[in-house]
């Protein structure tokens, strides 16, 4: 039976008018990107799994596309599982021998004095940092109800079968990161900011701070689907590193503003906080700790609402008299400077929230002076993009008013990101457009211009095989001359040629029988207006260039 052709959900195929419309929104991209200084860098599709992973916060983490490791890396964990088994049987016999009494494992001193007697076994001679690192009773409260309920096996046989089933489960949760590395290694990348990070700090030496860069490049993200979110999709981004100014934000909002009002899209809003004014707000509700928790949780108000908002920060531990704290960023309204002197307000006691508010301010002032063209700028404190790694200025585009969709850009200010890969205090800042958001929003509005995918510009209809070699010398000719020609290779009846033509948007053919090879002219058609002409190729070659 033939296998159904299908692709991954989250995924897309493209014909040939949707590779022309993406190519269309790419290249605008690219001119302003390069109008403004950027330079062109590639990095690869894949990194390494350490590289991405713990960058992006636990959601982002969980959404990271990891690749399977060659070879039979499930041969490598059987035999850990056996190493285990074994050492479990010498572990409980050691239990047995050395332990009368193994009834009571429920009281906290049995539990202590169990880990005081057996914790070089346990932690496996102390190399298991993480276990060491937790309370011993909360990490084997679990491990000793199991072990109690194996005592209670009467066959000898099969307790110390179950006892030492209990060490494998709990020697490979210990060892669970050496498993992973063994099947994989390496992740799809996630984002390319991250990937760049790691670029600067390894080529730091070939390259001149500050090092403006832009980037074009299909990423992964195992989301679950739906409009404007895919698994599989491109993202366009520009940064700077080695700079600390402030201008650099202002100039990413001119960027923004340049690539919309290009694309003909106007009226969309460029969203702006500062990460600053977050941390400031944790302080004053007294949730320093909870930082990313409270912003996560934050970002998802215009998604889930204030009391879906509220709920979730209850759950990650947030105290009441904290939530009513921040009621009034629920209801903050008014334009920029009204919104600032609320938080003015809000913030009077936190030296950091201030300090974003100082910084909020320079550029709002710097584009009302400079002014955008079609764009608009609007603070919403509310905005909180969930990564780790942003420390100042946050952007996110949102597409004009009435159209449905997520945001079709985002960036912000990090000042610490490539500290993670040995090079500290190198600021950076760095925005991305969406293009597939971006796509679907021109669609929905119509403003793509009429794209011609094919190119083809004429079609040589063939008659016969002799004449195709004539055919084909013309051809040949005019591709030389940058005209997009082709022939029509089979043999085919002329109204089936006509229709090829037709269907593929082609604007001439050309026909070429006994009678124009022995004048050595060409029949050229024109298949809107169905006019015809008798042209010799020096004037053929100047009626189609």
């Amino acid at each position: 039976m033939a296998q159904k052709p299908s692709i991954p959900k989250g995924t897309r195929d493209f014909n040939a008018v949707e590779v022309a419309k993406r190519s269309y929104i790419m290249n605008i991209i690219k001119e302003q990107f390069e109008l403004y200084g950027f330079q062109p860098i590639e990095t690869p599709s894949f990194e390494n799994s350490e590289t991405l992973m713990g960058k992006y916060g636990d959601e982002g983490d969980r959404l990271i596309f990891k690749i399977l490791n060659s070879g039979d890396y499930f041969d490598e964990v059987r035999k850990g599982i056996d190493i285990a088994i074994r050492g479990g049987e010498v572990f409980y016999r050691k239990i047995i021998e050395e332990k009368e009494d193994t009834t009571d494992w429920n009281s906290r001193n049995s539990r202590f004095e169990f880990v005081e007697k057996f914790k070089d076994s346990i932690r496996l001679s102390g190399k298991n940092k993480t276990l060491n690192n937790l309370p011993a009773d909360e990490v084997l409260q679990h491990v000793f109800s199991l072990i109690n309920s194996s005592y209670k096996l009467k066959n000898e046989e099969e307790r110390n079968k179950s006892l030492a089933m209990i060490y494998a489960n709990l020697l490979l949760n210990i060892k669970s990161k050496d498993i992973t590395s063994k099947i994989s290694e390496k992740a799809l990348r996630y984002d390319l900011t991250v990937p760049f990070a790691r670029y600067v700090v390894q080529h730091q030496n070939e390259i001149e701070f500050p090092f403006k860069r832009y980037q074009i490049q299909p990423v992964w993200r195992a989301d679950r689907p739906q409009k404007g979110r895919f698994r599989e999709f491109y993202q366009c981004d520009a940064d700077v590193v080695g700079s600390t100014s402030l201008f650099q934000e202002v100039e990413f909002v001119q960027l923004y503003d340049a690539v919309f009002t290009a694309l003909d899209l106007k009226g969309v809003t460029i969203k702006i906080n500062n990460r600053k004014i977050l941390s400031g707000i944790a302080e004053v509700i007294g949730a320093q700790d909870k930082l990313i928790d409270f912003t996560v949780a934050l970002d998802k108000l215009d998604k889930i609402g204030e009391e879906k908002v509220k709920e979730e920060m209850r759950s990650k531990g947030i105290s009441e008299e904290g939530i009513s704290k921040l009621q009034p960023l629920f209801s903050l309204k008014g334009d920029f400077g009204t919104q600032v002197e609320s938080l003015k307000s809000i913030l009077n006691t936190s030296e950091v929230g201030l300090k974003g508010i100082e910084e909020l301010e320079f550029i709002d002032a710097a584009i009302s002076k400079l002014g955008l063209k079609t764009a608009n700028l609007q603070l919403d404190v509310t905005l909180a993009r969930g990564l780790n790694y942003y420390t100042g200025a946050i952007f996110e585009v949102a597409a004009p008013e009435g159209v449905k969709m997520g945001s079709i850009g985002g960036g912000g200010r990090y000042d610490d990101l490539t500290s993670i890969f040995g090079k500290p205090d190198t600021s950076g800042v760095g925005i991305s457009f969406g293009l597939d958001r971006i796509y679907l929003v021109l669609e929905e509005l119509n403003l793509f211009q009429e794209t011609n995918a094919d190119a083809t510009k004429v079609l040589f209809i063939k008659f016969v095989d002799k004449e195709a070699m004539a055919c084909l010398q013309a051809v040949t000719q005019l591709r030389q001359n940058g005209v997009k020609a082709e022939l029509y290779p089979d043999n085919a009846k002329m109204k089936k040629q006509m229709t090829h033509a037709n269907r593929r948007n082609i604007p001439y053919v050309v026909l070429v029988g006994v009678e124009e090879m022995n004048s050595g002219f060409y029949t050229l058609k024109n298949m809107l207006t169905g006019d015809q002409h008798k042209l010799n190729l020096k004037e053929l070659l100047s009626t189609l260039k």
